[in-house]
């Protein structure tokens, strides 16, 4: 009999719910800021969100060697909040406010970014080992290889797939930096800055 415990379960549904956590922060900060009459508030936030998304990067500095320093532990930690409080304060500051296209681009690059990221933090590695150990529970279990084989399969084809998340998240990632780096400047020459 196939285990009830699943991969959707265990792992897919528990970052669906981060995601969803995420959407309704949004939705209920920009409700806030609007009922508070707070909306200049949030077209500021895009400068702290943004400083804690380039901060985050420290991470990945760290894992190509271009970097020495710090704990790749914690500097994951660092990245993963950092990038999560991050987008939701430059989804604030985006709001429901349609004024150009060059910064909503941008932020529908950094929501696919953050998905990306989201699926290697909580999916990959989670999804790799309840894979293994289903593999492991069926042969303690007497199995031959392809009835494990059979029983694990569209977890194993999940598993697969999830695994090309990489090849997504970096180039998204670049995506966006362009994109909010046209944004920033765009910001500074029409705002006078420069």
């Amino acid at each position: 009999m196939h285990d009830t415990s699943s991969l959707w379960r265990q792992h897919v549904l528990p970052f669906t719910l981060l995601l969803g956590l995420l959407a309704v922060a949004t939705i209920a900060g920009d409700y806030l800021l609007h009922r508070l009459n707070l909306v200049w508030v949030g077209r500021y936030l895009g400068i702290p969100g943004t400083l804690l998304i380039i901060g985050s990067l420290v991470y990945s500095l760290r894992k190509r060697k271009y970097i020495t320093a710090g704990n790749p532990k914690t500097l994951l930690t660092l990245h993963e909040v950092g990038t999560w409080l991050g987008s939701l304060m430059v989804l604030l500051h985006a709001g429901i406010h349609f004024n150009a296209i060059l910064p909503w681009l941008a932020t529908v690059a950094m929501g696919v970014n953050v998905i990306s990221g989201m699926v290697g933090k909580l999916l990959l590695k989670r999804s790799r080992e309840h894979v293994l150990g289903q593999r492991e529970h069926y042969q303690l279990r007497g199995l031959s290889k392809a009835e494990v084989e059979r029983a694990v399969f569209w977890d194993a084809v999940t598993l697969d797939a999830m695994n090309k998340w990489r090849k997504v998240h970096i180039p998204i990632f670049i995506v966006f930096a362009v994109l909010s780096l046209g944004h920033i400047i765009s910001i500074f020459l029409f705002w006078g800055w420069i």
